[in-house]
């Protein structure tokens, strides 16, 4: 009960914790960003909390992905059904990405919209053979144009100037 107290009760607790909720997948800063204000971040701290999170997991991604998946196949064979589906969905995104490298990866990340982000941005990144160095400057790139869209579509674009 004292972490909780912490979370929601302490100004870097509330930064945590909205580096948490962004680090989600599906959720990520899309969600993060309104949580953080919810409870009682200012929207540039709820901004910076929610960016730093959803980045967080996408280099692990990039890096790991294809060996989890590997282990999952043998180890696991009953989430080979999860496994192909997430492969398919990294494919079927990743047309986008293999003809526009960096800015067809940074767009699929910016996009605030169901089915992209940064998990999504880094397991099509992962499945392309792309390196870190390459992927990672795109995903941070899209991460900070979401950030941007779904603070202003949320909060008003003008809620920046205050």
């Amino acid at each position: 009960m004292e972490l909780m107290q912490w979370l929601t009760g302490s100004g870097l607790g509330e930064v945590v914790f909205t580096a948490l909720v962004s680090m989600l997948p599906v959720v990520e800063l899309r969600g993060g960003i309104p949580f953080g204000v919810g409870i009682g971040l200012p929207l540039w701290g709820a901004f910076l909390a929610s960016v730093v999170g959803n980045i967080i997991p996408a280099p692990f991604i990039v890096v790991y992905i294809r060996r989890i998946f590997h282990w999952m196949r043998q180890r696991m064979p009953r989430f080979n059904a999860l496994v192909d589906k997430l492969e398919h969905k990294a494919h079927l995104k990743g047309s986008l990405v293999t003809k526009y490298r960096f800015w067809g990866l940074m767009l699929l990340v910016a996009i605030p919209l169901p089915g992209t982000g940064a998990w999504t941005g880094a397991l099509v990144a992962a499945l392309l053979g792309m390196r870190l160095r390459e992927a990672l400057p795109a995903i941070v790139a899209g991460v900070l144009v979401a950030g941007v869209l779904v603070s202003g579509i949320t909060f008003g674009f003008s809620a920046f100037l205050l």
